[in-house]
C-alpha cells in the first residue's frame, strides 16, 4: 500500500467524495481504485462496498483478511463456472484484483505474518490471472520477453483470435500495481476499440520481485526496447501502430524509455513524474537532506536507525525499499535520486499526453514540470474534483480518463497513417 498524505478535495457535495471512504488515506485511495475498476467489470460496486464494510479503519490485518476472504470466494465461484467461460473470466479477474488489494496491506502486518503470507498471496493473484487468460478461449496469449539473460512474463490481450495485425497498446505498470489493475486502466478499453493490449512484469514488479528478486532500474529503455522488439516480430501486432501507457511510477519509467525508444506513434504518462524521489524526500527533515547532499553516509544512516525504532515505520520503509534491492538507507535514497527526467526529457520525440489531476498526492505539480521540459508535441489533460476525477490516476473516473487517452492516441494514429 502506498503511504501518502490524506487527500481532502476542496469541492462540496458527496460526503464520500469530499471526505473519503476511510480516514486512513491508503484505505481510502485503494477503495476508490476498487470502485473505479468496476466501470470495466472488475467486480461490482456492491462487492467492493460489502468487502470494505468488514474492515476496521486503519487496521491492516482486517483489510488483508477482508480482501483475502473475498478473493477466495470469487476463486471458488470461478472454479465452479467452467461451463461459462465469460463468467469464469469475470470471477477470476475480480479474484486476482482482490488478492492484490489484500497484498497491499502486507507492510502493516506483524513481520512474522507478513513474511508468511506475501508470496502465497501474490501467487494466488497470479493463478487467478492466469486462469482468466486460459478461459479467454485463445484471445489472450502469453508472450515472454527476452531480457538480460532471462524473460519478462508478458500477456498479449487480443479482441479475437483471427490473428490479424492490430494497433497495440503497451502498458507499463507502476511500483506495486498488479496486472489485474491494468485491465481497468486501459486494457479493457483497448480491446473494446479493436486494439491489442500488452501487459508485462518489469524488473521490481510483481513476479519479477516476489518470485525472482529482480529489482527496479532507472533506465527503463533497457526494459521497454526488448518489449517492442518482441512485439514487432509478431504477425498479430501492427508494428506501425504501437502506442504506450505508463501509470503511476511508470509516469517516470515510460518517458525515460521514450527518450531512447522512438518506435511508438504516441504515448501517455498517467501522471507525469519528473523526479520519483520526491515522494520519499519530502518526508525527510531538511537536516537529513543536507546529510545526503554532503555525502555524510554514517550520520544519515544513524538517524535512519533511530527512526527505525518505530516498528511500524521500519516495516513500511522495508516494504517500500524492497523493490529497489538496496538495504543501506543512504545508498537507497542516493540511488532513488537518480530516478529523474531532467537530463533526458529533451530527447523525447514521441507525442506525449500527460494526465494532471487535482489533488495529486504523490508527485504534485510534476505533470506540468514534465510538460515544460518537453520539446516533443505534448498536452496536459486536466482532471478535476468537480468531475469526480481528482487524485492520483483518477481512480473514480476510469472512463473519463479513457476518453481523453484514447482520443489522443487515435488522433495520432490517424495522422501517422495519412499519406
Amino acid at each position: 500500500m502506498t503511504t501518502s498524505q490524506p487527500v481532502r478535495p476542496a469541492a462540496t457535495g458527496s460526503r464520500a467524495l469530499t471526505e473519503g471512504f476511510f480516514a486512513d488515506p491508503d484505505f481510502d485511495f485503494e477503495t476508490r481504485m476498487a470502485l473505479g475498476s468496476t466501470a470495466y467489470g472488475v467486480g461490482d460496486p456492491g462487492i467492493v462496498l460489502a468487502t470494505v464494510a468488514r474492515i476496521v479503519d486503519g487496521d491492516r490485518s482486517s483489510w488483508f483478511a477482508a480482501w483475502s476472504q473475498r478473493a477466495d470466494e470469487l476463486t471458488a465461484l470461478a472454479d465452479a463456472g467452467g461451463a461459462d467461460p465469460r463468467g469464469a473470466m469475470w470471477a477470476y479477474l475480480t479474484a486476482s484484483a482482490a488478492y492484490s488489494r489484500a497484498l497491499g496491506a502486507v507492510d502493516g502486518l506483524p513481520a512474522e505474518q507478513a513474511d508468511t503470507v506475501m508470496l502465497p498471496t501474490f501467487r494466488s493473484s497470479r493463478r487467478s490471472w492466469d486462469a482468466m487468460i486460459d478461459a479467454s478461449q485463445g484471445r489472450f496469449v502469453r508472450v515472454d520477453v527476452p531480457y538480460d539473460g532471462t524473460v519478462l512474463p508478458g500477456y498479449l490481450l487480443r479482441p479475437d483470435v483471427d490473428g490479424v495485425p492490430r494497433p497495440t497498446f503497451v502498458m507499463t505498470n507502476g511500483s506495486d500495481g498488479s496486472l489485474a489493475a491494468l485491465w481497468s486502466s486501459g486494457a479493457a478499453e483497448a480491446l473494446a476499440r479493436g486494439w491489442n493490449a500488452f501487459v508485462y512484469d518489469g524488473p521490481g514488479q510483481q513476479s519479477m520481485l516476489f518470485e525472482r528478486g529482480v529489482p527496479f532500474r532507472p533506465d527503463w529503455e533497457a526494459v521497454l526496447t526488448p518489449v517492442v522488439d518482441t512485439l514487432v516480430d509478431r504477425p498479430d501486432v501492427d508494428a506501425s501502430a504501437l502506442t504506450a501507457y505508463g501509470i503511476s511510477q511508470a509516469g517516470y519509467w515510460l518517458p525515460r524509455a521514450l527518450a531512447f525508444e522512438h518506435r511508438f506513434v504516441a504515448a501517455v504518462a498517467d501522471p507525469g513524474v519528473v523526479d520519483v524521489s520526491t515522494s520519499w524526500m519530502d518526508h525527510l527533515p531538511p537536516e537529513m537532506t543536507a546529510l545526503l547532499d554532503s555525502g555524510q553516509k554514517d550520520m544519515f544512516n544513524g538517524f535512519m536507525a533511530q527512526m527505525a525504532d518505530d516498528p511500524d515505520l521500519a516495516r513500511t520503509l522495508a516494504f517500500r525499499a524492497r523493490p529497489y534491492g538496496i538495504g543501506d538507507p543512504f545508498d537507497l535514497f542516493t540511488t532513488m535520486r537518480t530516478y529523474q527526467l531532467r537530463d533526458v526529457a529533451g530527447q523525447i520525440r514521441t507525442p506525449l499526453l500527460i494526465t494532471d489531476p487535482d489533488d495529486e498526492q504523490f508527485w504534485p505539480g510534476q505533470s506540468a514540470q514534465l510538460a515544460r521540459l518537453l520539446t516533443a508535441p505534448h498536452e496536459l489533460a486536466r482532471f478535476t474534483v468537480a468531475d469526480g476525477a481528482n487524485i492520483h490516476c483518477q481512480p473514480l473516473a476510469p472512463r473519463q480518463t479513457a476518453q481523453r487517452i484514447f482520443g489522443w492516441l487515435a488522433a495520432h494514429l490517424a495522422e501517422a497513417r495519412m499519406p
